[in-house]
C-alpha cells in the first residue's frame, strides 16, 4: 500500500513537471474587440498579415485634444508578459508578433496639430504557430517625450500562409505599383495630355527622400512626348507603406509621333532610412496616343543608312570631379566612330545645355560651343576637351548636355546625330544660427539654464539629422536631435543645460552643430559659442558653524561705515535739522532788533 501510494506521488510530480516546464505552443486566437471609442489610435480599415510572414499593423493618429502635439512616437506595446490583456479568448491575450529586437522599437511622427491626423506603419513579423483569426495588438503613443502616454487597441486578421507564400518569403521593405487601378492614359493629337499616375508603396516600410524622374528620350519612337520643361522629377519626403501619391503631369504630343501605345518609363531612387544609402527601381507606365498612322516603307529602303559612320560618346570625365555649382570645370569627352569599318569627316560636335528656367545650365567659357574634327576612321576615339562654366543658385543633381553630331561617310553626305550625357551638380550646403538665448545667463551649480536658438538652412540641399552638441567644463556635455531642415527652413533647438561646476575661465560654452549630407556622412561640425557662467552654491544660513574650518581664511571686517550706516543716517538727519532750526532762530532774532531800532528813531 505504501509503495502504491510513493509511486502514484511521483506520477504526479512527474506530470507537474512537464506540464510546468514543457508547454506546446500556443495557438489560442484573442476575440474581435470593439475599436470604434478609440479617440487617438484609428483604424480605417483591418490589417492583415499570415503566419511567418512579415506584416504593417497601419492605423492613423488623430490629435482632438485643443492644441497641437510635438514630438509623437508609437510603438507597439511591450506589457513585459506577451500573454496579459483585455478581450482575449478565455481570460488570455495571446501576442500575435515574434518578439525581437525590433519588434517594440519607438517609430517618431513629429508634430500633429489640432484636429488633424498622421498616418503610422508598425513592421512586426507574426508568429508561425497561431491560428487563423482575428488578434489585437496595443498601440501605445507618446506625446511630448513622455510628458503624455495613451493606448489604445487595433485589430489585425490573421491567415494561414500557403506553400505558394512560402517561396515569396523575402518580402521587400520598400517597392512601388505605378498605375494601380488606372485606365490608360489617351490623347489626340494636337491637344495637351494632362494625366496623374497613381504610385502606391507595397513594400513592408516607409520609403524616404522619393525622387520620380521620367525618362525622356529625344526619339519619338520612344517618347511621344514634347519637352517643354526643364526637370520631370516629382520628390516625396516620406511615403508609408501602402499609401499612394500621385505623379501628375501635363504633356503635348509630338506632331510626328504615331498612334500606339508608349511605355514611359520612370526610375524610382529613395531610401529605407533617413541614414541609409540611396536605391533605385525601375518602372514604366503605358500612354495611348492617337495621331498619324504609320506608312508602309517596306519598299523605301535606303542603303544609305547602313553606310553611314555611328559616333558615340566613348567615356567622358570632368575636371574637378565633383562640380560645384556656379564654379568652373572643365569637360573632357571622348568621341568614338562605333562603325567597324565606315570612316567620318568633315565632323561639327555642337553643345547644347538643359535648360531650367529659359537659362542654361552649362555654358563655355570661350563662347563657342562647337568644335570641328577633321575625320575619324572606324574604330577610333578623338578627345574633346572644353572649359565650361555651371549655373548658380540651382538645384543640386544631374543635367543632360546634348552633343548634336554632323559628319559626312563616303556614302552618305551631311548625317546628323545626337548623343546626350549627364552631368552631377553638387550645392554646398549652408547654414546659420539665429539669437542665441540663454535664460539664465548667470546659474549655481546644480541649476540648469534654457537655451534657444534657430538654425536656418541657407543652401539648396537638405540637411540630414541635424544635431547640436554643448560642451564646456562648467557644464554637464547634452546634444540634442533637431531633425531634416529643408533648404529655406528653419529648425528650433530647445535644450535645457545642466551646471555640475563652477566657472573658471571666460564662461563661454561651444555649440557644435552637425549635419549629413545625403549619402549619410556627417558633415565637419559649425562651431557657435554661448555665454554661460556658473558660480557655487551660496552657504545655507542656521546650524552650527565649525570655526577650525576657517581658520586659515582670513575673514574681512565689516567696515565702520557699513557697520553703522543706520545711526550716521539718522544722526546726519538730526545735524540738518538742528541747523535749520539756528537759521530761522537768527533770523527772527535779527527782524526784531531792527523793529527795536526803529522804534527809537521814531
Amino acid at each position: 500500500m505504501k509503495k502504491t501510494i510513493i509511486v502514484r506521488g511521483l506520477a504526479f510530480l512527474m506530470a507537474f513537471f512537464l506540464t510546468a516546464v514543457w508547454m506546446p505552443p500556443v495557438t489560442a486566437k484573442a476575440a474581435l474587440i470593439d475599436t470604434s471609442d478609440n479617440e487617438v489610435v484609428i483604424s480605417k480599415s483591418v490589417p492583415k498579415g499570415k503566419t511567418g510572414k512579415k506584416m504593417n499593423v497601419t492605423f492613423s493618429v488623430y490629435n482632438d485634444s485643443g492644441q497641437d502635439w510635438e514630438d509623437v512616437e508609437v510603438r507597439i506595446f511591450n506589457n513585459g508578459s506577451y500573454i496579459a490583456g483585455p478581450n482575449a479568448l478565455d481570460g488570455e491575450y495571446v501576442f500575435p508578433f515574434e518578439v525581437t529586437t525590433g519588434t517594440f522599437e519607438t517609430k517618431h511622427l513629429g508634430t500633429i496639430k489640432d484636429g488633424k491626423e498622421k498616418s503610422a506603419s508598425l513592421p512586426a513579423r507574426v508568429r508561425s504557430d497561431l491560428a487563423e483569426g482575428y488578434y489585437t495588438v496595443e498601440i501605445e503613443v507618446i506625446i511630448g517625450g513622455d510628458k503624455f502616454t495613451t493606448r489604445e487597441y487595433v485589430n489585425i486578421w490573421i491567415s494561414k500562409s500557403t506553400g505558394a507564400d512560402d517561396e515569396d518569403d523575402d518580402e521587400k521593405e520598400v517597392g512601388f505599383v505605378l498605375g494601380e487601378g488606372q485606365s490608360t492614359p489617351y490623347g489626340v493629337y494636337p491637344n495637351v495630355v494632362n494625366f496623374s499616375i497613381n504610385m502606391r508603396n507595397n513594400g513592408l516600410s516607409e520609403a524616404r527622400d522619393v525622387n520620380v524622374a521620367m525618362v525622356l528620350d529625344k526619339d519619338t519612337n520612344v517618347f511621344p512626348f514634347d519637352i517643354n520643361d526643364g526637370n520631370y522629377d516629382r520628390n516625396f519626403e516620406k511615403i508609408a507603406p501602402d499609401q499612394v501619391v500621385e505623379l501628375p503631369y501635363s504633356m503635348s504630343i509630338r506632331s510626328d509621333a504615331y498612334s500606339g501605345y508608349y511605355p514611359i518609363k520612370f526610375n524610382i531612387n529613395y531610401r529605407e532610412t533617413a541614414t541609409g544609402t540611396i536605391k533605385t527601381e525601375e518602372r514604366s507606365f503605358w500612354v495611348r496616343i492617337k495621331n498619324k498612322d504609320k506608312d508602309d516603307t517596306s519598299g523605301d529602303f535606303n542603303e544609305n543608312d547602313r553606310t553611314k559612320a555611328r559616333i558615340v560618346v566613348d567615356s567622358f570625365e570632368t575636371i574637378p570631379e565633383t562640380i560645384i555649382a556656379g564654379e568652373p570645370f572643365r569637360l573632357i569627352l571622348r568621341m568614338k566612330n562605333a562603325s567597324s569599318s565606315i570612316a567620318a569627316s568633315n565632323i561639327l560636335f555642337a553643345l547644347e545645355s538643359e535648360k531650367v528656367e529659359n537659362s542654361s545650365i552649362f555654358t563655355t567659357a570661350s563662347g563657342s560651343s562647337s568644335v570641328v574634327v577633321n575625320s575619324l576612321a572606324a574604330g577610333e576615339v578623338t578627345e574633346l576637351t572644353i572649359d565650361m562654366l555651371s549655373r548658380a543658385g540651382i538645384d543640386q543633381r544631374s543635367y543632360a548636355l546634348t552633343i548634336k553630331e554632323t559628319y559626312d561617310s563616303p556614302e552618305f553626305k551631311n548625317a546628323s546625330e545626337s548623343v546626350t550625357i549627364d552631368i552631377p551638380i553638387k550645392q554646398i550646403a549652408r547654414l546659420n544660427t539665429g539669437t542665441m538665448e540663454v535664460m539664465p545667463g548667470n546659474v549655481t551649480v546644480g541649476s540648469e539654464s534654457n537655451v534657444m536658438f534657430p538654425i536656418n538652412n541657407t543652401g539648396k540641399v537638405i540637411l540630414y539629422n541635424v544635431m547640436a552638441a554643448f560642451e564646456a567644463d562648467s557644464i554637464q556635455p547634452v546634444d540634442t536631435y533637431v531633425g531634416n531642415i529643408k533648404p529655406g527652413e528653419t529648425g528650433n533647438v530647445d535644450v535645457m543645460i545642466s551646471a555640475v561646476a563652477a566657472t573658471t575661465d571666460d564662461g563661454k560654452v561651444k555649440v557644435l552643430i552637425t549635419y549629413e549630407d545625403e549619402n549619410g556622412d556627417v558633415q565637419p561640425a559649425v562651431e557657435k559659442e554661448i555665454s554661460l557662467f556658473v558660480a557655487e552654491p551660496e552657504p545655507e544660513l542656521g546650524g552650527e558653524i565649525d570655526v577650525g574650518d576657517f581658520t586659515d581664511v582670513p575673514m574681512e571686517q565689516e567696515s565702520f561705515l557699513r557697520k553703522y550706516k543706520m545711526q550716521i543716517a539718522v544722526g546726519g538727519a538730526l545735524v540738518l535739522a538742528a541747523a535749520a532750526w539756528l537759521m530761522i532762530r537768527r533770523k527772527k532774532k535779527k527782524a526784531r532788533q531792527e523793529e527795536d531800532f526803529d522804534d527809537e528813531i521814531s
